[in-house]
């Protein structure tokens, strides 16, 4: 045994029930993206997120519940807690996508819809692959996956920025007050993945 899996507590389950967390996240941004490509049975799709919402729920509970009865843990608590918290505000923020497509009745997508969509499901694709090397502290191949992240939340910096540049030249203004806060919101989701990043960042320096 290494000095490093010495210090660290031997104890993965932590490990196991954030992966659990991410695969979810991971299912629900595919779901996104299939709704704003297809818009086909679109309340349908609406009840699937809001289930992996709560099932993200579910999963965010048993990490605190975990750490109450855990004496000792691989990483420190509030590095769990917040990588939990903050990845939680990711799925939250994808189900409130998907739920205004529906209360805003919006009929069709739009380019900058399917782009956001991409670049969400190619962000939580890559955190999930930096939570996978969580187990063995990889501090390279994390950093790889969160440099991405930081590349594609700011391409939808510009995104969003080009896109609502765009909707201003369009006459109906309420059609442009749904879709900028529908675009806002889907920026804002990589804004989310960009923090759980920073904290994936700041956890792998912590223990290398």
């Amino acid at each position: 045994m290494g000095l490093r899996e010495w210090i660290i507590p031997q104890d993965k389950a932590f490990f196991d029930v954030l992966e659990k967390e991410s695969a979810n996240v991971v299912e629900a941004a595919k779901e996104l993206e299939e709704t704003v490509k297809n818009f086909d049975a679109i309340n349908e799709r609406r009840k699937r997120m809001k289930d992996l919402e709560h099932r993200g729920d579910e999963i965010v509970h048993e990490i605190y519940e975990r750490i109450n009865r855990s004496f000792i843990t691989p990483i420190d608590r509030e590095d769990i807690t917040k990588l939990a918290s903050l990845y939680d505000d990711v799925l939250d923020f994808m189900y409130a996508v998907v739920n205004r497509l529906v209360l805003y009745e919006i009929k069709s997508p739009t380019v900058p819809m399917v782009k956001f969509a991409e670049i969400v499901r190619s962000s939580v694709e890559n955190i999930h692959q930096a939570f996978l090397f969580m187990r063995k502290l990889d501090k390279k191949e994390i950093d790889v996956k969160c440099i991405e992240v930081d590349r594609l939340e700011n391409e939808a910096d510009s995104l969003l920025n080009e896109s609502v540049a765009e909707l201003f030249k369009e006459k109906d203004i309420v059609t442009i007050l749904k879709l900028k806060e529908i675009y806002e919101y889907l920026e804002t989701v990589t804004d989310k993945c960009e923090d759980v990043s920073f904290v994936l960042r700041d956890v792998i320096i912590k223990y290398t």
